[in-house]
């Protein structure tokens, strides 16, 4: 089971050959993540400021079609564990059509407050919830 999050190309997003510029698609897969993560009762900021920083640790982006000025789109993203520090977000980019425009897995960590990889307890099991 995936997190589904709807969106449209808003043209200001859009580079000079008119397609979405490929940073902006970084963006997308954030936001989604974001709203898996508050989907799940969690709140980025609050983490952050009870010392639990969300991190990307890498990031595997493959472009497949473009997206243009005011296609419809929406963003599945499914959480995975990885080994005992890291996980994964598994995240398509699907145009309305169904046509597959991205596929990312954006690798993660949490840090404590001392800068070093630690999951808290219980962060695991909330973001598995229903997976």
């Amino acid at each position: 089971m995936s997190f589904r999050l709807e969106f449209s190309v808003r043209d200001y997003e859009l580079d000079l050959q008119g397609i979405v510029n490929n940073s902006v698609y970084q963006n997308y897969l954030e936001h989604a993540r974001h709203e898996f993560l508050r989907a799940k009762g969690l709140d980025f900021a609050a983490l952050s400021n009870e010392g639990i920083d969300l991190v990307v640790v890498r990031a595997e982006l493959d472009y497949k079609k473009p997206l243009r000025s005011g296609d419809r789109f929406h963003i599945d993203t499914a959480f995975r564990v990885i080994d005992r520090v890291r996980f994964a977000f598994d995240q398509s980019i699907v145009r309305n059509d169904d046509t597959l425009c991205m596929k990312a897995v954006i690798i993660a960590t949490a840090m404590n407050a001392r800068g070093r990889p630690s999951i808290p307890d219980g962060l695991i099991e909330t973001l598995s919830a229903g997976e």
